[in-house]
């Protein structure tokens, strides 16, 4: 899988560490920054990863700031981008799984290590389930559109 990934300065560490760790499992990941631990704004990397994401240039980014909010409000204001700050295995697997989320986010000062290992290995394993899902994502993208969710006028 080609894998965006990118972090502020207080996601830097954690990055280059998860970086490391989706190379060794065979991975393509593209390093989209920051590039050290000095100070830089969280908008500009998440505008990036996720615009990568949005033109399929990746199939998904990690992203990482030191609360994952910054990040994750960011990712959410490009089009076509359901980005989702997860904090445990399942936020993650249901993130994918039932609302098709195509951006983590994660909390660079309040995960352990292992922790987020384990978020982004279920993230890359679960598969949106479609069904009545579809109908909700469809709803999301007329909202993102500027459109009243509740003139949905779809078949599923």
């Amino acid at each position: 899988m080609r894998i965006a990934i990118a972090g502020d300065h207080r996601g830097y560490a954690a990055k280059e560490r998860m970086s490391l760790l989706l190379n060794e499992q065979g991975h393509d990941v593209v390093d989209m920054g920051t590039n050290s631990a000095r100070s830089c704004d969280y908008t500009d990397i998440a505008y990036g990863a996720s615009t990568a994401v949005a033109a399929g240039r990746v199939d998904t980014a990690v992203l990482l700031c030191g609360s994952g909010i910054g990040m994750s409000i960011s990712a959410n204001k490009v089009h076509g981008i359901r980005a989702a700050l997860c904090s445990d295995e399942l936020t993650a697997q249901m993130a994918r799984r039932h609302n098709d989320a195509n951006v983590l986010c994660l909390a660079a000062d309040l995960l352990g290590e292992e922790l987020m290992r384990r978020i982004i290995e279920v993230w890359l394993e679960s598969k949106f389930e479609a069904g009545r899902h579809t109908r909700r994502v469809e709803k999301i993208t007329m909202i993102e559109q500027g459109c009243d969710p509740n003139d949905y006028k779809g078949n599923t």
